[in-house]
């Protein structure tokens, strides 16, 4: 049955995207990330408290879980002789690869934000919308000087790309809109700092990096 064939590629999908790369690369160091910095397992808490080398690894890491998981739908559909839509598990895969990152099972279901692990996911499924998301997020980091800012600027750039230049494509278009309003939600807390003056500007380590 279809249906069994998308739940088996949605469980397969969460795992692997909760793997939770920032926290191992950190408890390496013997550094606990949640409780230094901004406490997020992503990237770019990972870069500040841990350094560029290793919070470019773990940047990679977390899009490359994204990009192997929709890569992988495909490979257990042929592996099963399933009958299901291919292009649907493949977005499926998407949604929970980055729904693991966001609530790790192995954290108590607190991860990251999601933000390297949807361009990862869109690097298989759009990549012309991950570049205008790039882009954006990349003019809106050197006009702001706040990451957050750009990450904010990429998750709505990104499924308003995907609804312009693939507008047929309703589920897809759904669920980038989903997982947009998902990433800002993440964002709550850098918003509020933001608001109140507090958000670190690029560059600047956080209070407790070591």
């Amino acid at each position: 049955m279809p249906i069994l064939d998308y739940i088996i590629v949605a469980v397969a999908a969460y795992l692997l995207g909760s793997i939770p790369t920032g926290f191992l690369v950190a408890k390496v160091k013997g550094i606990d990330i949640r409780s230094v910095g901004s406490g997020n397992i992503g990237a770019t808490n990972a870069m500040r408290v841990l350094g560029k080398p290793a919070g470019i690894f773990v940047l990679l890491m977390d899009a490359a879980k994204g990009f192997g998981a929709v890569w992988m739908a495909a490979l257990l559909l042929k592996q099963m002789n399933a009958n299901a839509d291919v292009e649907t598990a493949r977005i499926i895969a998407g949604i929970f690869a980055v729904l693991g990152h966001n609530y790790t099972c192995w954290l108590k279901f607190k991860g990251g934000k999601g933000i390297a692990t949807t361009a990862g996911v869109y690097l298989a499924l759009a990549p012309w919308a991950v570049l205008v998301g790039l882009v954006v997020f990349i003019l809106a980091v050197l006009l702001t000087k706040y990451v957050s800012v750009g990450s904010i600027a990429a998750a709505i750039a990104l499924p308003t790309t995907v609804w312009i230049m693939t507008p047929q494509n309703i589920f897809l278009g759904i669920v980038s809109t989903a997982l947009g309003a998902l990433a800002i939600y993440k964002h709550k807390s850098n918003i509020q700092r933001l608001l109140a003056g507090t958000e670190n500007r690029l560059g600047k380590k956080s209070e407790g990096a070591k």
